[in-house]
């Protein structure tokens, strides 16, 4: 099942599957889709598995394994490919909470997002070539996109499994914190992130926008009631 949670701005879709290591098979790809539709207006979102075993452990391989020729194999590809866009480029900060290990798609699920904070005792991998296949939810042109196409290369290649601490060092991860306090911190990283600036500022980031278009998302910020209303707080407290 999918849990969602929506409050002051910030959403959590939570993939709550213990019994199969929160794997995705067809249905939770239903349940993805009906959540995201949700949480569009959301300043923030947080994706993250339930537990501290794992993630997401990739594809629910029992489930899937009914699917037996080229043709249904694709289309379930792109399917969570689809998915994994729409994670991309959903249009407010996305964070990756990395309860447990990410491996095979659950890898490419955490590459969707813009931030990935992982508990140190985290592993992280694209294993798929264990399995005799590859990344195909967008996971390795995402990964080159990170970490570079020979690292790319050699991570999916390999299957290599890196620590968390391996994976910051390679920019794979953003940040690494204790378990004990991984909950607090994910919440306050989403918290600092969950308001309107946050979206401008991932629009501005992500490139491909004219040059003028900062100072115009600027401007329409600055006349913004929350402006106001910040600026005014801070002024009071200076005085």
């Amino acid at each position: 099942m999918v849990d969602l949670e929506l409050g002051d701005g910030l959403a959590v879709i939570t993939i709550d599957r213990p019994d199969v290591r929160n794997a995705i098979g067809l249905h939770t790809m239903d349940e993805l889709e009906k959540a995201l539709d949700t949480v569009a207006s959301a300043h923030v979102l947080v994706i993250k598995g339930a537990g501290d075993r794992a993630f997401i452990s990739g594809g629910d391989l029992k489930e899937l394994a009914a699917i037996r020729t080229e043709d249904q194999a694709t289309e379930m590809a792109l399917r969570m490919r689809r998915i994994c866009d729409r994670i991309a480029r959903f249009p407010a900060p996305v964070i990756a909470a990395l309860n447990g290990h990410a491996l095979g798609g659950g890898a490419e699920v955490a590459v969707a997002a813009d931030i990935r904070i992982a508990a140190a005792d985290v592993k992280i991998g694209f294993t798929q070539v264990n399995l005799a296949i590859m990344p195909a939810w967008g996971g390795a042109e995402r990964l080159a996109g990170l970490v570079g196409r020979g690292r790319a290369l050699l991570l999916a290649g390999t299957g290599r499994v890196l620590t968390a601490a391996e994976a910051r060092d390679l920019g794979l991860v953003d940040e690494v914190v204790p378990r004990p306090t991984f909950e607090d911190a994910w919440r306050s990283l989403a918290r600092s992130l969950a308001h309107p600036a946050a979206r401008e500022i991932k629009r501005i980031t992500g490139g491909g926008v004219p040059t003028t278009e900062a100072a115009r998302a600027f401007a329409r910020l600055w006349v913004s009631d929350e402006h106001w209303t910040a600026a005014e707080r801070l002024m009071t407290r200076k005085r």
